[in-house]
């Protein structure tokens, strides 16, 4: 099963209005999930996909033999705190809460760099969790981040953008990348071959060829994360980080406003590379009505 139950029900016997809404969702992905993945022409194995996209998809697998289990991480989605657990349950690491910045490779073991026999028995044999966030929500957590905050990305990134999509952009530093000109590069570009933090997380993670144990959400991240915790029989003195103070969440006002200044056009033609996204993991599509937008 994708989804465990919601946890013991009220002593009444009556599930909680929240309980009943977290079923309905974990039925309703599994069901999609279930629907889509049975068509023909989808692939059953991580061996049925050609080698790029297995590439990427063993490559944000990560393994913990002590534990067993694979975790496929998705960038803006509490990776780094999961990749932080992974190192203290390893050893690598004291303690979730050591401050300093995060080595996304060291001390990490890729499902990749194992032989074809062990990459198969852990898929076969180990437990399989991911973490989805609703997709607009993660590319504009995505589009805050790079572009307003970490200046390889604005030089790597930022400053093709701008030279691509705005008249006389040839000066930008890549640190003034509009919300909109970062979606109409979403919309050029091959999924494919799109960064890992604004690569659709089907593409990332291959729900179909990888079938996944849990999938836990963004929305959700403490009770879930303790769940696949539980279910691992992490020790005790593991627990899920707190959000780093620093760190500026996405607000359903701020997703408004980024949705609402922004040509509708644009996020309509941007919607098919990411409706996977929507329609595996039950996010709504985003509302960019007048009716909406006025409010």
């Amino acid at each position: 099963p994708l989804h465990p139950p919601a946890g013991p029900s009220r002593r009444d016997g009556r599930d909680s209005p929240a309980e009943l809404e977290l079923e309905v969702l974990r039925d309703t992905r599994n069901r999609t999930i279930r629907a889509l993945c049975g068509q023909r022409s989808m692939p059953r194995s991580v061996w049925e996909l050609p080698p790029g996209q297995r590439r990427t998809v063993l490559r944000h697998l990560l393994v913990s033999d002590k534990y067993r289990f694979l975790y496929c991480y998705v960038p803006k989605v509490a990776c780094s705190n999961w990749k932080r657990i992974l190192k203290v349950l390893d050893g690598a690491l004291e303690s979730v809460d050591v401050r300093g910045k995060m080595d996304h490779k060291s001390d990490l073991v890729f499902l990749g760099d194992m032989k074809p026999e062990e990459i198969s028995y852990r898929l076969k044999h180990y437990y399989k969790f991911i973490f989805v966030r609703n997709p607009m929500e993660r590319l504009l957590s995505a589009y805050r981040n790079k572009f307003g905050e970490i200046k390889e990305y604005q030089q790597k990134y930022g400053v093709e953008i701008v030279r691509r999509y705005r008249k006389n952009g040839g000066n930008s530093a890549g640190d003034d990348v509009s919300f909109s000109e970062f979606l109409q590069y979403l919309l050029d570009e091959d999924v494919e071959r799109m960064n890992e933090h604004w690569m659709p997380i089907y593409n990332l993670c291959q729900p179909c060829a990888v079938r996944y144990d849990f999938i836990g959400s963004y929305e959700r991240l403490h009770a879930d994360a303790n769940h696949v915790l539980e279910h691992i029989q992490s020790p005790s003195f593991v627990r899920f980080p707190e959000r780093q103070a620093w760190y500026k969440p996405v607000t359903a006002e701020t997703l408004h406003y980024y949705l609402c200044n922004t040509q509708r056009r644009l996020i309509r033609e941007l919607l098919p590379k990411y409706i996977l996204d929507f329609s595996l993991f039950a996010y709504p599509l985003p509302n960019i009505t007048s009716e909406f937008c006025r409010q």
